[in-house]
C-alpha cells in the first residue's frame, strides 16, 4: 500500500469549542496514539484527509512540527447525516511492526441455481499484517455454493505476510435458502374458521 503524505498542525486548544473552531477553519481534529508515547493532538486539512481515508487502513505519513509520523487510522468519527469528518484517532506504526486491522471482503462468483441468499456474517476480516504492507481487501469466491454452505475464516487465502486475527472456524459467509411465503396455509386456516361458524 502506498504511503500518503499529509501536513498537520499541532493542536494546543482542546474541548468542544476548540474542535468547532478547527472545523470552521476546514481542519479535522485528530489524535496520534502508540508506542507508549504521550498522545499527540493535531489538526489536518479536511479535504486531503477525506481523500486519504477513501482507502481502508490507509498508511499515512503525517508531517507536523518539524517531524513526521507514520500512522494508520483506527477510529474515524463522521457526522451522522452529512458524513463529514468530525475526529480521527491514528495509531503510530513503524516499518516491520505487526498491527491488527480489519480489511474489506469482496465476493466474486455466482451461487448455485435456486432461491438462495448469501449472508455476510462478517463484513470485514480481522487480520494481522506488517504495518507498511496492509492488504487493501480480500476476495472470496462463492462460485457454485448451495444452501447450507459456509465459508470459514480458515478457508480464505490471505495475502502474503498476513495472518488471521479471528478464530479459524469463524463463519465469514453462509448460504441460506430464501424463505418462501406460504399464503396457501393462511387460506386453509381461514376456511377452517368459516366452517366452524356454520
Amino acid at each position: 500500500m502506498a504511503e500518503v503524505k499529509l501536513t498537520a498542525q499541532v493542536r494546543t486548544d482542546f474541548g468542544k469549542g476548540a474542535a468547532r473552531r478547527a472545523r470552521r477553519a476546514d481542519l479535522v481534529p485528530a489524535v496520534i496514539y502508540g508506542h507508549g508515547e504521550e498522545p499527540q493532538h493535531v489538526a489536518i486539512h479536511n479535504h486531503a484527509l477525506m481523500m486519504a481515508l477513501k482507502t481502508p487502513n490507509a498508511l499515512i505519513r503525517l508531517e507536523f512540527d518539524g517531524k513526521n509520523e507514520l500512522v494508520i487510522p483506527k477510529a474515524v468519527q463522521r457526522e451522522a447525516i452529512r458524513q463529514f469528518l468530525v475526529h480521527v484517532d491514528f495509531l503510530a506504526v513503524k516499518k516491520g511492526e505487526k498491527v491488527s486491522v480489519e480489511i474489506p471482503i469482496h465476493v466474486e462468483g455466482d451461487l448455485a441455481p435456486g432461491q438462495l441468499v448469501l449472508e455476510h456474517v462478517l463484513n470485514t476480516l480481522p487480520i494481522e499484517a506488517e504495518a507498511t504492507h496492509i492488504p487493501e481487501s480480500v476476495t472470496i469466491s462463492v462460485e457454485g455454493l448451495d444452501a447450507g454452505a459456509s465459508v470459514l475464516a480458515k478457508d480464505i487465502t490471505l495475502p502474503s505476510g498476513s495472518s488471521l486475527a479471528v478464530d479459524d472456524d469463524a463463519v465469514v459467509l453462509q448460504v441460506v435458502a430464501a424463505q418462501a411465503e406460504a399464503p396457501a396455509e393462511e387460506g386453509a386456516e381461514g376456511e377452517g374458521a368459516e366452517g366452524s361458524e356454520a
